[in-house]
């Protein structure tokens, strides 16, 4: 072998690197309890613990006793079932995801935390395969999850969580959140044929059946949205006056009543007293 030829081989073996890279290294879930899956390169990133207590989310308590009791039991290993939390925007789906987690979570050092992107459903049944054969158990939200893709994206759902012939990963829980409760967009059932439509809304519905609890987050009301802001207010000594005044001015504003709403406006306050809050 001449001198010359040693570059051109350097660079057909980096070329075959390329092609077929080294596999990804195994996760190190006991690095933290919150991750964010990378789908490009299959790894798991740590995220810092979510900072908003349960007892912060006022005017969801029944969604919220029904989700910790769901999870109660998954953190046992007792029947329980996926989740979508269905609702307006702004209600607090996610955090009562997050929240509810970092509770049972201190409690069950097992219990796992992943996010992972919508666009990331096809991805799904890899993923819950090597998840199945961990220790651990796994919470997997997917946040504001909808069909864009129609029915390739519903298929690839239904098979994670089916688990093929292996049966559904016992140790893992499927949450979603989505602002509609049907999945599929309108528009892009609309601009279908009657045949490809009616294929995919049935596609979609047995998807929908997977999911063994749906709770619902309606629109927040006057008299809860100031319920919230009191709450917080309270919680990090904001006082100042006219306090419910600012704060529907501040709705109004936004043109909306909600948790996430009543949180920026405690944001802005708290700002502009000096005072430091939760991320």
């Amino acid at each position: 072998m001449t001198d010359a030829a040693l570059p051109l081989l350097a660079r057909i073996a980096d070329a075959l690197e390329r092609l077929a890279p080294a596999p990804p290294a195994a996760p190190d879930f006991a690095s933290g309890r919150l991750f964010r899956h990378e789908p490009a390169s299959g790894g798991f990133v740590p995220a810092p613990d979510y900072p908003m207590p349960l007892d912060l989310l006022i005017g969801v308590e029944r969604q919220k006793d029904r989700f910790v009791e769901n999870l109660r039991r998954f953190a046992l290993g007792l029947p329980c079932n996926h989740v979508l939390l269905w609702g307006v925007r702004g209600t607090g789906k996610s955090s009562l995801t997050k929240s509810a987690f970092m509770g049972m979570a201190a409690e069950h050092a097992t219990l796992k935390l992943i996010e992972v992107d919508r666009d990331e459903v096809t991805a799904l049944p890899p993923l819950f395969d090597l998840l199945r054969a961990r220790s651990e158990r796994f919470v997997v939200l997917c946040d504001d999850l909808s069909f864009e893709d129609g029915a390739a994206a519903a298929k690839a759902l239904k098979s994670a969580l089916e688990g093929g012939v292996a049966g559904p990963p016992e140790n893992v829980l499927f949450v979603a959140t989505s602002n509609r409760r049907h999945l599929m967009p309108r528009d892009h059932v609309e601009t279908q044929g009657a045949i490809a439509a009616a294929e995919n809304a049935e596609e979609e519905m047995s998807v929908s059946d997977r999911f063994g609890l749906w709770i619902g987050f309606p629109p927040m009301d006057q008299p809860t949205y100031l319920a919230a802001i009191h709450g917080y207010a309270d919680r990090f000594g904001l006082e100042v006056e006219n306090l419910e005044r600012r704060a529907l001015q501040w709705s109004q504003l936004r043109g909306a009543r909600s948790g996430r709403v009543a949180w920026q406006f405690i944001r802005d306050l708290a700002g502009e007293l000096g005072v430091n809050l939760p991320a």
